[in-house]
């Protein structure tokens, strides 16, 4: 059996390390200490095995933080600082930050039109500018595990005006196997491994692969 060549990351209709940015929004400890809609430790949890997906796969990344440089605010949880210490982060006083000039800036000069986004709240500082970017034409993927709204009911209302939108909802374990996409990618299946396993899953014993061997 013989893999396909890598597709043409601008024709791919799939997620490809070479066609999609990470986008990432709020994880802040006031965000984070108000969600209600799951558990808090698997929520960072899973924006933490997210944004690791992001750099072990070299996406694009645009951080961004809302009124840290105003006081107002406390800077991003150490866990993600930690994943992103790399990155520059993008300070705002909008809730939304597609109405940011150096946010929207950055994700303009990152080129791709697939985002994957991430954000705290659903139903404010995801919604919003998912929705513009979708109106700008871009292709919106929302991490759905890992994020989250103020209540089940304000996360799941959220969801779901986006997906109405056109916006489409992946998971967490989703977006790995979909930037991995073939065993035969050896240079990355290390780092894909190790994702699984932080995250608490088995994926290679599902697909019959041994990294002893």
């Amino acid at each position: 059996m013989a893999s396909e060549p890598i597709r043409d990351p601008k024709k791919d209709p799939l997620l490809a390390p070479q066609n999609a940015a990470f986008i990432v929004i709020d994880y802040q400890p006031v965000q984070v200490n108000s969600i209600a809609s799951m558990d808090r430790q698997l929520m960072v949890h899973n924006i933490v095995g997210a944004a690791k997906a992001a750099v072990a796969y070299g996406l694009p990344i645009v951080h961004s933080t809302v009124n840290v440089k105003t006081g107002l605010n406390k800077p991003p949880i150490a866990q993600l600082r930690k994943v992103l210490d790399k990155f520059p982060t993008y300070d705002r006083t909008t809730i939304n930050s597609w109405e940011d000039v150096e946010f929207r800036k950055a994700v303009e000069a990152t080129g791709r039109k697939k985002l994957i986004m991430t954000a705290l709240w659903t139903e404010a500082c995801l919604t919003f500018p998912a929705l513009d970017a979708l109106a700008a034409g871009y292709e919106v993927y929302v991490v759905a595990d890992a994020v989250g709204g103020t209540s089940v009911v304000a996360h799941d209302m959220a969801l779901r005006r986006i997906e109405q939108a056109g916006g489409k909802m992946i998971s967490v374990p989703q977006l790995f196997c979909e930037l991995q996409r073939d065993w035969q990618r050896k240079e990355t299946v290390p780092a894909f491994m190790n994702l699984f396993i932080e995250t608490g899953g088995t994926a290679g014993l599902q697909f019959g692969y041994d990294k002893t061997e």
